[in-house]
């Protein structure tokens, strides 16, 4: 016949009969007593590490869809950025966001998709922010600085992203080109419809002027991340927009 006996918790110690059991528990445990062999069975506590660490997993396991991929993107971001497409493994990416595998499979069916929604996902970002900058302002030296400043930004805040959208080892995927391609021509084009209205020059002039103009600034900016700061960030800054603003404003405008 199997009693129970209740013992309370003291300090981290639980005082059970000859011996103790020791580790953060609840505020009082109920252990068996076997009576017919006259001492305490062993039983499996559970510490509040482990406590706090299931609680862990069963939030996680309640997160919305939204907020679980966004954690499964920042991972894969992080994966893809220190060890290139083809090095990654899906398994470290699982492990970085603290979900199983299935469950990353279910969001993403294949390393591709997942590298894809990382790209869109900071393409986005990107180009949002260069749109905001050229509209945020009808003086056009101030849009020169402003659009430059977006990119530094863009380096400052999200270099791993930068990196993965300018250093990519996946360039020649065709998938990854087609992205590549429509950022830069997104964000030309906000900058080729402002010189179009301005200059009156016709829209593929423009746009050639456009592509240019990012071009320069995508790949200044990214000659200053690789020398790991032998410039300041305003002196960067400085010298790209010295030299884009001469060149563009050496277009007339139609209202001059």
């Amino acid at each position: 016949m199997i009693k129970w006996r209740l013992y309370r918790r003291t300090s981290s110690t639980v005082s059970a009969g000859p011996g103790e059991t020791k580790g953060g528990v609840f505020m009082q445990v109920i252990l068996p007593y076997c009576a017919f062999r006259g001492e305490f069975s062993t039983i499996r506590t559970m510490t509040t590490e482990s406590a706090t660490a299931n609680n862990s997993r069963s939030d996680k396991s309640r997160l919305p869809r939204d907020e679980r991929r966004a954690i499964l993107l920042s991972a894969a971001l992080e994966v893809f950025t220190a060890a290139g497409y083809h090095s990654a493994a899906m398994d470290e990416i699982a492990d970085r966001a603290n979900v199983s595998k299935p469950v990353l499979y279910q969001h993403f069916p294949s390393k591709l998709d997942l590298y894809l929604a990382v790209l869109d996902l900071h393409i986005d970002s990107l180009v949002f922010e260069i749109q905001k900058a050229i509209s945020s302002t009808p003086d056009n030296e101030r849009r020169v600085h402003v659009t430059i400043e977006a990119y530094f930004n863009f380096i400052e805040n999200e270099g791993e992203a930068f990196r993965l959208l300018f250093e990519s080892d996946m360039s020649v995927e065709p998938q990854v080109r087609e992205r590549l391609n429509r950022m830069t021509y997104d964000c030309a084009a906000a900058v080729s419809g402002v010189i179009s209205n301005d200059t009156g020059l016709p829209k593929e002039a423009a746009m050639m002027l456009g592509v240019g103009l990012i071009g320069y600034v995508q790949v200044t900016a990214r000659h200053w991340l690789e020398r790991d700061s032998k410039l300041t960030r305003q002196q960067a800054m400085d010298l790209v927009e010295n030299l884009m603003w001469r060149g563009i404003s050496g277009f007339p405008r139609t209202d001059s």
